[in-house]
């Protein structure tokens, strides 16, 4: 004798992808997360200023930018790549805008390759920080300021390398409290 039979599997059938829906909606700040925690993936490090130590080595830098499927925005490196001296500090500028007719949000998640350069490259200040909002039409140039570690030369397997890039993906998040409040007072007075 059967229990439950078409109705207990369709309620776990709903069960599943209600739980794969949440996963995949969760995977990139998670991932995110955890490169930042435990350092995979190529997670740069955040420094308080610059490098007390310029080596007269120099390290190209590249610059990469992409968007999760669903983000509206156009979002593009200023420059391509750079040549610095190891241990000096750069000042890099990536451009976002927002084509749509709304306040769009995003949160940039980044890593660096080759993987054994995350741990020498160092951030001072960087827009993926925060969470950036744009305003419909609205074009904005986002810093970030950087340097890698002069004792990048000295790591048995980080001292080969000679060009790392830095890769940004810009996502969609959630309007602040603030502005969705106003997003929806400025509907309800349009109806």
């Amino acid at each position: 004798m059967a229990t439950g039979g078409p109705q207990k599997t369709v309620i776990q059938l709903v069960g599943v992808v209600v739980l794969m829906g949440a996963l995949s909606w969760a995977s990139v700040p998670f991932y995110d997360w955890f490169c930042r925690v435990t350092g995979f993936g190529g997670v740069t490090g955040i420094a308080e200023g610059g490098s007390d130590e310029v080596l007269d080595q120099t390290i190209t830098v590249r610059f990469d930018a992409s968007k999760e499927r669903n983000m509206p925005w156009e979002f593009t490196p200023m420059v391509r790549e750079m040549e610095l001296k190891i241990g000096e500090t750069g000042l890099a500028f990536y451009e976002a805008f927002n084509p749509t007719d709304r306040p769009v949000a995003g949160q940039a998640s980044y890593n660096v390759t080759p993987y054994e350069a995350g741990g020498f490259f160092e951030k001072i200040d960087c827009f993926c920080f925060v969470e950036q909002v744009l305003q419909p039409g609205e074009r904005v140039q986002m810093p970030v300021t950087f340097f890698v570690d002069p004792e990048i030369v000295t790591d048995r397997d980080a001292k080969y390398v000679h060009t790392i890039t830095l890769s940004y993906t810009f996502y969609e998040i959630d309007l602040p409290q603030e502005l969705a409040t106003l997003e929806t007072h400025a509907d309800a007075n349009t109806n």
